[in-house]
Parts: C-alpha cells; sequence; structure tokens
C-alpha cells in the first residue's frame, strides 16, 4: 500500500497521476505487457509502478474549442 505518494515531475497533480494510471491499468487488463517487475499482478498496482518509474510516456493536449453547430432553418 502506497503511504505517501512523491509525484514524478512530469505529473502536475494527483488527479492526473490517478488519470494516467487509470488509463494504462485498462490497457494492462486488455493485455498490454507491464514494462515494471511488479510486485503485484493487479493492473492498477502495475500501472501505479509504471507511472510512477516513469516506464511509460503520455502527453496532454488541449481540446478543441467546440463549434456550435448552425440550427437548419426551414
Amino acid at each position: 500500500m502506497i503511504s505517501k505518494l512523491v509525484l514524478p515531475r512530469e505529473v502536475d497533480s494527483k488527479f492526473r497521476f490517478i488519470t494516467v494510471a487509470a488509463q494504462r491499468a485498462k490497457q494492462v487488463q486488455n493485455g498490454a505487457k507491464p514494462r515494471v517487475d511488479a510486485k503485484s499482478r493487479k493492473a492498477t498496482r502495475v500501472a501505479i509502478e509504471e507511472v510512477l518509474a516513469n516506464a511509460i510516456s503520455w502527453e496532454m493536449r488541449e481540446e478543441a474549442p467546440k463549434v456550435p453547430v448552425a440550427e437548419e432553418q426551414t
């Protein structure tokens, strides 16, 4: 169990850390090979260890501004 979480420099918040780890856990559950030697076989724990070890790459993308859809005139 993680008692005190020290985030890698690349991760700017706990929320982002959890989001990245959750996405990676889904990949591991779907058959992706773990990139670290984890003590646990649980996908979530493996994903957390991968993020902490900087073993996965990720990037933040800017959301495109939403363009209002013109209503059809009849």
